[in-house]
């Protein structure tokens, strides 16, 4: 016979199976932003020199230490995220099923599934600023699912007992929420943030530069100062504004104006429009800019219909209440200023893993206590 699924015989397979899953998903954060296969080729890669990785020297967390953070083929760093989420994807595995076994345990896979994809999304929008939407449509099917497995899971901390039905009903319901409801927090922020006008005592230089890396966008440098290309496009009406003059674009004058530029083309002062990928050098002096920028992005509003699936309206408010939070701390360690843009979904993940790991419990504890249960 099984153990119990309370007895700690079930923690072991629970760290290893969090282990091998965060070994794929190193190669779902390395491979997705950057529009390559995860199943092609097969095997994994160095980063660096491109050569397969044998199986030996890709056991999860065991390899990292044993090469030291070494590539075994050119000796070349392998960065610490790929030690990193491999532990911490274990770690959350074991999390989960300490926090819901037994009674749970039907909805455990499902859980798993939920920790997977915030570990992936929070490593990607950190780095590239980008959520893949996939993975969060994916998780909201995955929400419902698990509220037909385990019924009480939507409605953790508000003190309900519904059936399969009342469960759907309520994962629905948090999705509208968790979706809608930060929708509407990205449409009043593009009506007070969506533009970003800077004036000048007298003509700056600017440009569009060419970045060192290729897994960096286009910059627009104005006056010494770069702007990365995602941290002001955003959807396809962006515009950046330039009133130029002595422009040049690839060596020749093209008059003083105004400049349209948009994601992948510009509208020069001549009345030409051009591509940007046509475009060898684009330059000029300016006095008046206007900087397109967001106050949120889509991709955040996609993980919150996510976590409401999961976790109903209550999981919604709690974990965008706790990503809050999260991020003023983050910023005031970091030292990042306002107009900054820091990436949310790692926090928003954050949120919904206060929320997993006993966060509801506070939520009754204030429904309860501070309100007196009047609500229920």
């Amino acid at each position: 016979m099984y153990p119990p699924f309370d007895h700690p015989l079930w923690w072991l397979p629970a760290i290893l199976f969090g282990a091998c899953i965060g070994s794929f998903l190193n190669v779902v954060i390395y491979r997705v932003p950057r529009n390559l296969s995860v199943n092609e080729p097969r095997r994994s890669f160095c980063p660096r020199c491109k050569a397969p990785i044998k199986m030996w020297h890709n056991l999860p967390i065991v390899s990292w230490l044993w090469l030291r953070g070494k590539c075994a083929s050119c000796g070349g760093g392998i960065s610490f995220r790929y030690f990193a989420v491999e532990v911490l994807t274990a770690s959350l595995f074991l999390g989960v099923w300490l926090a819901f076994a037994p009674e749970g345990v039907a909805a455990i896979p499902l859980l798993w599934l939920l920790v997977a994809l915030l570990v992936a999304i929070s490593f990607i929008d950190a780095e590239f600023l980008v959520v893949p939407l996939p993975m969060t449509w994916a998780g909201a099917v995955a929400g419902l699912a698990a509220a037909a497995l385990w019924p009480r899971l939507p409605v953790l901390g508000i003190g309900m007992e519904p059936d399969r039905i009342g469960a759907l009903i309520q994962a629905g319901l948090g999705w509208v929420i968790g979706f809608f409801g930060l929708w509407s927090v990205v449409l009043l922020g593009k009506i007070a943030f969506g533009r970003k006008r800077i004036e000048f005592e007298s003509e700056v230089e600017w440009k569009l530069s060419e970045p060192e890396s290729e897994d960096r966008p286009l910059l627009f440098v104005l006056d010494g100062e770069e702007n990365e290309w995602w941290d002001m496009f955003y959807r396809p009406s962006d515009r950046l504004i330039i009133e130029s003059s002595g422009t040049f674009a690839d060596g020749q004058p093209v008059g003083d104006g105004v400049l349209v530029v948009r994601e992948e083309s510009v509208e020069l002062p001549d009345g030409r429009k051009v591509k940007i990928s046509e475009l060898k050098s684009l330059s000029g002096r300016t006095r008046r800019v206007t900087i397109p920028r967001e106050a949120m992005g889509m991709g955040d509003v996609h993980i919150m219909g996510m976590i409401g699936a999961f976790f109903g309206w209550a999981g919604v408010f709690f974990s965008l209440f706790a990503a809050c939070i999260f991020a003023i701390v983050a910023a005031i360690i970091g030292r990042i200023g306002f107009g900054v843009r820091l990436p949310f979904g790692p926090f928003l993940a954050l949120g919904a893993a206060a929320w997993m790991f006993g966060g509801w419990h506070l939520w009754q504890w204030y429904l309860d206590v501070m309100l007196g249960g009047v609500l229920w």
